[in-house]
């Protein structure tokens, strides 16, 4: 057994499988990749990573009684993100911020993660074909994913208290086998921190500027051949580090650090298109 330690979730105790894919290339990496993309470059205080959240969906799924196949699809559920998360998906001109799904398989057959499912009785297939109802629903449902998300997001953004998140997530139930909640107050409330949560965290102009201008850099770097696709698959410190190998790159990221051409960018430039998010849930 493993145990794990979330703010949001408390202790929980692991099946051994899970040790094993911490331990796997593939889940430390996202351990280097920031949850919020470029955003720590202007916004120290937003640096989460994207393992972190990764964990906090599989224990969620555990503390709602999901299966352990299920949790484990929790934990592998963003394995595929590029460096700096879903500036990926601007980089590449994903506008449904869906490229790290288009990867996913060849980013699991490619990985230990295969090699380790297997030695303890499950296999990728498993991942790949199964329907996880407490992982994922369409909008505007909530599941474990957009739940974890945003919480955790809304409280390293600064527009949740950790307290408030605590108090919502006693609400939180299982009803058909899917995410409910069971107050019409924490219903409320869970709808207006995420709408919160896209207006004053993911469409703030500072965090577009760094996600954009990054994108932008990278879009550039990719085109003249001084970055190659599979640079995306490394830490954002290591993309980083060798974007900054070339002086264009180096006087780029601190130009991004120092917010040069802010307002500029913010009226005229082209700013990244953010995903049209809803949540409307009812208490049950």
């Amino acid at each position: 057994m493993i145990q794990l330690d979330d703010f949001l979730y408390g202790k929980m105790e692991f099946p051994e499988v899970f040790a094993a894919l911490l331990e796997t290339d593939a889940l430390k990496r996202l351990g280097g990749v920031h949850q919020s993309g470029a955003i720590f470059l202007v916004n120290p205080d937003i640096c989460h990573s994207r393992l972190e959240h990764a964990i906090g969906v599989a224990m969620l799924i555990k503390k709602l009684g999901g299966s352990v196949l299920e949790q484990i699809a929790g934990l592998l559920h963003d394995v595929s993100h590029t460096a700096f998360s879903h500036v990926g998906d601007y980089v590449f001109d994903h506008v449904e911020e869906d490229y790290h799904e288009k990867v996913f398989a060849e980013i699991i057959y490619n990985s230990q993660i295969p090699e380790v499912l297997i030695k303890y009785g499950f296999s990728v297939n498993d991942i790949l074909s199964g329907t996880f109802h407490i992982l994922e629903q369409p909008m505007p449902l909530l599941c474990a994913d957009r739940l974890d998300y945003t919480l955790r997001d809304g409280i390293h953004g600064g527009v949740i208290s950790r307290q408030r998140a605590k108090q919502f997530l006693n609400a939180v139930v299982l009803s058909d086998g899917k995410i409910a909640v069971n107050q019409d107050l924490e219903a409320t409330w869970i709808n207006e921190a995420f709408e919160k949560l896209i207006n004053e965290v993911f469409k703030l102009p500072l965090h577009l500027y760094a996600n954009g201008k990054m994108a932008e850099l990278i879009k550039r770097f990719l085109s003249k051949g001084l970055l190659i696709e599979s640079d995306m698959f490394k830490t954002d410190t290591l993309l980083l580090n060798k974007i900054r190998m070339n002086y264009e790159g180096y006087e780029a990221i601190k130009s991004i650090k120092q917010l040069r051409g802010f307002n500029e960018y913010i009226r005229h430039g082209k700013l990244p298109q953010i995903k049209n998010r809803t949540l409307n849930v009812l208490a049950i």
